[in-house]
């Protein structure tokens, strides 16, 4: 496996990973102060869960990234 980095000053060059970064940032990461790194991925865990199960997603859709995964399978 070889790494690739994108060039700096060019996230369009990797725009899905840029948006969910945003998202990540915006939705939990600027809004909570955590006390240890334990912590911070027992929340990201629940987050991710709650992102691909319960939370609807526009660029699907208005659907979540579990049930689109469903329709295709």
């Amino acid at each position: 496996m070889t790494l690739t980095f994108i060039q700096p000053g060019q996230p369009q060059q990797n725009a899905y990973i840029e948006r969910y970064n945003r998202t990540v940032r915006y939705d939990w990461l600027a809004q909570h102060l955590f006390e240890s790194l334990d912590e911070i991925q027992d929340f990201a865990t629940g987050w991710l869960w709650t992102y691909n199960h319960e939370r609807p997603n526009m660029g699907l859709g208005g659907i979540t990234p579990k049930q689109k995964l469903a329709l295709a399978a």
